[in-house]
């Protein structure tokens, strides 16, 4: 949707859309009417997180539970539709593009208010945009927001306007602005300032000091046991017959420890709706389905599971018996065989019963604007796999225990967080996998937190087995794990420049095709990063499931997506129906 030249009245479709109100103060507040199936106002809902939320900071969240919270608390500029994948006008109620295509200009609603009561304006856009491009706050998102190497720029036009302008075309730009909370410069300018805005918004926070442009505010959080919000009474929606949104008084999240528990919860009543069922509970609920719950299986989505290497250079005299295995996963060879040696078609049998898909690279099949159709999964061959490790030095002992060129045996770990069912089952697959190639496997569970810090801060790990799901059908949110400089690189994080030249390589290509405006170019571009990384092996993309959710029947609006998140992602909209 860019509203300029012969889009000109689809723009004025939008802002007849738009209802004026007498706001708060005497302003008028521009309204977004939804579409949605009208409801009534109350009741509460629940919602399990198989971990507890580390930040309510949008600007420095990567752990999926604190982005669920936090995308009911914020608000974005651009918003996408996770049903119809579709963009839609937001807290910009109209925006137009230039025609080099490297200038946005946003209009945005009037008479919004933050959560606490207080004004939204254009000052607060260009500062929370100062914010996740700031280097020294390490936002996950200022990835997205770098074309040709030049990070975007910001600036108020006027109180209610905002342009931001970039070094390049940027094909997905519309795209890139869902999910970027507007934060609210009166509450986090000083923490900015003082360089204190990463610690700022902890789960201890204090109610009236948060405050954000999402249909619901922060109330409560016992650790432990539940994060517990509130309807937010300054919200900028309503249905079609004009009654504010949302409906439901209360949104709670409560933690439970597995895959397992969260069905339990779900059959008990606890919960209200499910997201991410494994197979398995998928197949015992559906057998107990009744009156009480409805499963819905919407197919195959965008999460892709894969087992990483560490290929990180800091390991050296700090994790000596890391770093040694770290010869071996440096060795092309060594990667393609174990990539060989993995039975990708046993993990959909026997881990998502059917119910998920191989996988060739990191773009799903649920991706079929963007899916390369010249690559396939790799072919599962024991021969193929000992050939190549004979070829890169390795070799037997008489028991068939695989030997390195120092005649040292190869052995080493997995870590996987122990509150994915799923992916621990992967985990054990492929140690029995590998082992018909006398390789020696110990599987490490951590809970969740402490897996990432492993993963993420300390290095102190072998391989892992890790599921990202993409924001967004287009490559553009994948950024930050494919740029060599992104801040979830798995295998080299932290790098100043590209390790490799293949790395070089893909940075061209994805800086490349945010600004090519073509789409068939563009996937041109995109279908070579995904041979490259098929090819080079620096992560073994294994399968990714089908997404499997659940509600209770009486819920309205219940319209999952196979964009994350996949049932939430429309909240302000959910009602109860009368039983």
């Amino acid at each position: 949707m860019r509203f300029s030249g012969k889009n000109s009245l689809v723009l004025i479709v939008f802002v007849l859309a738009v209802i004026p109100l007498w706001g708060q103060k005497g302003g008028t507040q521009d309204w977004l009417r939804t579409t949605a199936e009208a409801g009534r106002p109350g009741g509460t809902l629940a919602f399990a997180e198989r971990a507890e939320p580390k930040t309510l900071n949008p600007a420095i969240a990567q752990d999926r539970p604190s982005r669920d919270v936090i995308r009911c608390l914020s608000g974005d500029l651009i918003h996408i539709n996770r049903y119809t994948q579709q963009i839609e006008p937001a807290l910009a109620k109209s925006w137009t593009v230039s025609p080099d295509g490297k200038q946005f200009t946003l209009q945005l609603r009037r008479g919004i208010r933050f959560s606490d009561g207080s004004p939204f304006d254009a000052d607060d856009v260009v500062f929370s945009f100062k914010v996740y491009l700031d280097e020294s706050v390490h936002s996950p998102q200022r990835d997205l927001l770098i074309v040709s190497g030049q990070p975007m720029t910001v600036e108020k036009v006027n109180p209610y306007s905002v342009r931001f302008t970039f070094a390049a075309p940027y094909a997905s730009a519309e795209r890139v602005f869902d999910s970027l909370a507007m934060l609210p410069r009166h509450l986090l300018e000083k923490d900015y300032t003082e360089g204190k805005i990463s610690q700022a918004w902890n789960l201890n926070v204090a109610p009236d000091k948060i405050a954000g442009l999402g249909a619901f505010r922060f109330k409560r959080f016992v650790p432990g046991e539940r994060l517990v919000l509130e309807r937010n009474p300054y919200y900028w929606k309503m249905d079609a017959k004009g009654q504010k949104l949302p409906y439901l008084d209360e949104l709670t999240f409560l933690f439970v420890s597995s895959q397992d528990a969260e069905a339990i919860r779900f059959q008990a009543g606890d919960t209200q709706i499910i997201s991410g069922l494994s197979a398995e509970n998928f197949a015992v609920l559906s057998k107990e389905q009744s009156h009480r719950y409805k499963l819905e299986d919407a197919g195959p989505g965008l999460e892709y599971n894969f087992l990483a290497f560490n290929l990180n250079d800091d390991t050296e005299g700090r994790l000596p018996q890391v770093a040694r295995h770290q010869k071996w996963f440096r060795d092309l060879r060594f990667r393609q065989a174990m990539s060989s040696a993995i039975d990708r078609s046993a993990i959909v049998r026997l881990v998502y019963r059917g119910r998920g898909a191989a996988l060739a690279s990191q773009v799903t099949p649920g991706n079929k604007l963007w899916i390369n159709p010249d690559l396939h999964p790799q072919e599962y061959s024991i021969v193929k796999a000992r050939e190549l490790l004979q070829a890169a030095g390795f070799s037997w002992d008489k028991d068939g225990h695989l030997l390195d060129q120092e005649r040292q045996p190869v052995e080493f770990t997995i870590l996987v967080s122990s509150s994915n069912v799923q992916r621990t089952q992967m985990a054990t697959l492929i140690q029995n996998d590998l082992k018909q190639l006398g390789m020696t496997v110990q599987v490490v569970s951590l809970e969740f937190r402490t897996a990432n810090e492993r993963i993420f801060q300390s290095h102190d790990f072998d391989t892992a087995l890790v599921g990202l799901a993409g924001g967004d059908v287009d490559p553009t949110p994948g950024m930050n794990v494919w740029l060599s400089s992104g801040q979830t690189h798995l295998w080299h994080l932290g790098e100043k420049k590209p390790a490799t030249s293949w790395e070089a390589e893909i940075d061209q290509l994805m800086q490349k095709q945010l600004a090519t405006m073509n789409y068939r170019q563009r996937k041109k571009l995109y279908d070579r990063v995904q041979e490259i990384i098929a090819t080079e092996v620096p992560i073994i993309c294994l399968a990714s499931p089908h997404i499997l959710v659940g509600a209770q029947p009486n819920l309205g609006n219940f319209r999952p997506g196979i964009i994350e998140n996949y049932v939430l992602w429309n909240a302000d909209e959910f009602f109860w129906r009368s039983p």
